[in-house]
């Protein structure tokens, strides 16, 4: 029974533990998704939620391609800097999903878990404004 269950664990025959949250690191029902979602003591992977939101979802917006790229690659240099002061990043995901779950979520990975942590214990509380 116990290999059974490591077995199915995060997967979607799991029907204790989000295998979307165990995936990706946010559900699209939150609070109200009757599976638990449970935060990795350790991982080299860090989410940076809310980060960017595409000026291009916004219909009023009146930015062109060109601007809206150069809006993005601010950024992403901007954040690029910031977590590479933490250690060897090895990708760096923005979000460009509509989705409330995921809308403007960051995903960097870093080469050793510790670094990672470190990322994570000097970004704690601090907030992102833009470039």
């Amino acid at each position: 029974m116990a290999s059974h269950l490591a077995n199915i664990f995060g997967t979607e025959q799991d029907r204790v533990n989000c295998s979307f949250y165990y995936k990706i690191g946010a559900c699209r029902h939150g609070d109200r998704c009757s599976r638990k979602h449970i935060k990795p003591a350790f991982s080299q992977t860090i989410l940076l939620p809310n980060v960017y939101h595409n000026p291009a979802h916004d219909p009023v917006c009146k930015l062109t391609d060109k601007e809206l790229q150069e809006g993005f690659d601010a950024v992403y240099e901007d954040l690029y800097c910031e977590l590479t002061k933490f250690g060897h990043l090895l990708e760096l995901h923005v979000c460009d999903n509509v989705g409330d779950h995921l809308i403007g979520n960051v995903y960097a990975r870093y080469e050793w878990e510790t670094e990672a942590q470190a990322a994570v214990d000097n970004l704690n509380d601090r907030w992102y404004a833009g470039a």
